[in-house]
């Protein structure tokens, strides 16, 4: 089976993910794929220093494998799926078997970066939220499940996760067959992809 693959990007924050999430919900027979699975594997570092690693710089990515295995099951072909652990910033030895569906959404801040990665993609979609937003949703998000302090996400955010999202995320919205804002009601944004995939698809 050679699945209609879905990229999905988006700065972290604006709604990319639920996006995913639902439009798996809705395509039957489709899978889900992180680009966060593909971090490269810190460990040459002391433990002390991966925290530091700039995770929003998309050179932190394992391209060769991601279009690797995009590629493979494009072809219909099943991969081993990396497991990244973000606890110890290092791939765990274990793997995901997946299987080729009949919708692959591949999903991630990055997901529109990668020009080898963007020929692979049948449908791409962007998801496009004011700056403000993405911060109050990303405090949100690590202050309650990653332990994190209001004030430390605050400081990533203003070194690191705005300035390349300027630099690395907002840019590839240009490459979207369809941008969604990641403001308005998520059904509205689902309906609005599923009508360009049943489309582009029929």
């Amino acid at each position: 089976m050679r699945p209609y693959i879905i990229g999905i990007a988006g700065p972290s924050g604006s709604g990319k993910t639920e996006l995913a999430v639902r439009l798996q919900a809705k395509l039957e027979d489709s899978i889900l794929l992180s680009l966060d699975s593909y971090y490269l594997s810190q460990d040459h570092l002391p433990p002390s220093e991966r925290a530091l690693c700039n995770f929003d710089d998309p050179a932190l990515l394992d391209w060769e494998l991601v279009n690797r295995q995009i590629a493979a099951l494009s072809r219909g072909e099943a991969v081993e799926h990396p497991i990244y652990s973000f606890e110890y910033h290092t791939r765990l030895d274990s793997t995901v078997h997946v299987r080729p569906s009949k919708y692959l959404i591949v999903e991630g801040i990055f997901g529109l970066h990668d020009e080898d990665l963007r020929s692979l993609c049948n449908a791409r979609f962007y998801v496009h939220a004011p700056d403000d937003v993405c911060l109050a949703r990303r405090i949100e998000r690590d202050v309650q499940f990653r332990g994190r302090t209001e004030q430390s996400v605050v400081d990533q955010y203003t070194a690191t996760v705005r300035p390349s999202a300027q630099l690395y995320v907002l840019p590839t919205e240009k490459y979207a067959h369809l941008s969604v804002s990641g403001t308005q009601p998520i059904d509205s944004s689902v309906a609005d992809s599923l009508a360009f995939i049943l489309q582009a698809s029929a």
